[in-house]
């Protein structure tokens, strides 16, 4: 066979494998990548001239398409990721405008949340406390004061503020000297009734960096009373006491109450994925019932109880903490959008969780994530990280003006940033026009 013999077959080829994926993008254009129809370098000039018009109608019959139809196309292309092979994806997108799924995959199959975790907690305390909730740390006394003397007791009384600082110490001192008080005979009692006397949640790994679950914490260390103590002295008080713990009497006078915004914890809750500051939220859920020792187990009640009057369909949650932290918790990716559905249909808790939500691109944990995108500025969203597990679940304003939340779970990663780089991708697709 000769020189223009062989030229003459190999064009017949070409055209009839264009003929065919031409077929293909008419019958099926939602799923076919466009680059498909270039993988064979050296063609004809024929050849290229006929795959940029399969191309051209492939974007036509594509554009053509509703909506909903061009972001399941988008997705679907990246889903079909050989990252999936051997890691597992849970997700799905929910469009808030028009009240209905855009995208599922694996949506009810229960997986570890890690920080994800962190918006559930604060959809249910929000709420079931309210935006006005306050964490409350207060000094109380009893005894008797005369000569400038307290002979009597102090009272730390505790109630998780994270936030309790230096300047909140302070200002318990200035109370005492306000008093007319320069000493001190009795005791300085650390009230920490309020919570159960576990110190650490369950399933949390031993080697990792976490909090000390105390209700009475100054600058968030396990040492109010005697910090206390070495303030008042260093303000000029004769401190003859010694450091207990213990409740405070019915009838203790108060002294000076510090407090701090469920907004405050929520904002550093959120923004920097702050583990203490979810814990201490998630026990003001048991502790407002007037549950004394409030305790984990009574506050994930509470959450689990919101995900199953939203999702009562789905397969059967498991929360333990309000951090993430713990490796027993597993949730559904259905189950987060419902939560965030939910949250998105109450101003009363909106106002309060999407100012707290890290921004892609701009603050928080997203303040790297998602730069120079169209979905930079737009993603608010909560992280999560584990070992094997990255999550992402929140809003974004998808390029048609509608409103969307949305939940990634994937597990089983051998490295996080694969999960992290899915999820921008995600995002970005959802955002661009």
């Amino acid at each position: 066979m000769g020189l223009f013999d062989n030229t003459f077959h190999m064009t017949i080829h070409r055209i009839m494998r264009l003929a065919a994926l031409w077929c293909a993008v008419a019958a099926a254009p939602a799923t076919l990548a466009q680059d498909e129809l270039f993988d064979e370098p050296g063609a004809l000039e024929a050849d290229s001239a006929a795959a940029m018009g399969a191309s051209h109608a492939a974007d036509s019959l594509q554009a053509s398409l509703p909506w909903p139809a061009r972001m399941r196309a988008r997705l679907d292309r990246l889903v079909d990721s050989p990252l999936f092979t051997t890691s597992q994806l849970g997700m799905m997108v929910y469009d808030l405008t028009a009240d209905s799924a855009i995208y599922c995959h694996n949506e009810r199959q229960l997986m570890r949340p890690a920080s994800t975790l962190k918006a559930l907690t604060a959809i249910t305390a929000i709420d079931r406390l309210g935006g006005s909730y306050r964490f409350s740390t207060e000094l109380r006394y009893n005894g008797t004061v005369a000569d400038r003397t307290l002979t009597g007791n102090l009272y730390c009384v505790g109630g998780f503020d994270p936030l309790f600082n230096i300047d909140d110490m302070r200002a318990f001192v200035e109370s005492v000297r306000r008093m007319g008080v320069d000493t001190i005979r009795g005791r300085i009692v650390a009230d920490k009734s309020m919570k159960d006397t576990c110190s650490l949640g369950k399933g949390w790994c031993w080697d990792d960096d976490n909090p000390v679950l105390s209700p009475l914490l100054i600058s968030r260390r396990d040492r109010f009373a005697s910090r206390f103590a070495e303030e008042l002295r260093d303000a000029g008080v004769t401190v003859d006491a010694e450091l207990a713990e213990g409740e405070t009497p019915a009838g203790a006078f108060m002294i000076c109450n510090r407090f701090h915004t469920i907004d405050q914890v929520l904002m550093r809750m959120m923004k920097a994925s702050d583990n203490l500051f979810a814990e201490a939220l998630l026990y003001q859920l048991a502790a407002a019932s007037g549950h004394r020792p409030a305790s984990a187990d009574m506050a994930c009640a509470a959450v689990r109880r919101q995900i199953r009057q939203l999702v009562p369909r789905a397969a059967g949650c498991r929360i333990v903490d309000g951090s993430g932290l713990s490796l027993y918790n597993y949730v559904s990716a259905e189950q987060e959008v419902m939560m965030l559905r939910y949250a998105s249909l109450n101003t009363n808790i909106f106002l309060h969780l999407y100012p707290s939500l890290p921004v892609a691109g701009e603050d928080g944990t997203l303040r790297n994530r998602m730069r120079g995108s169209f979905a930079s500025g737009n993603v608010h969203a909560k992280t999560g990280t584990l070992t094997a597990v990255s999550s992402l679940a929140g809003y974004l304003t998808a390029a048609n003006g509608h409103r969307i939340c949305f939940a990634i779970i994937n597990q089983g990663l051998t490295s996080d940033r694969q999960g992290r780089a899915f999820q921008d991708r995600v995002c970005n697709a959802l955002c661009a026009p």
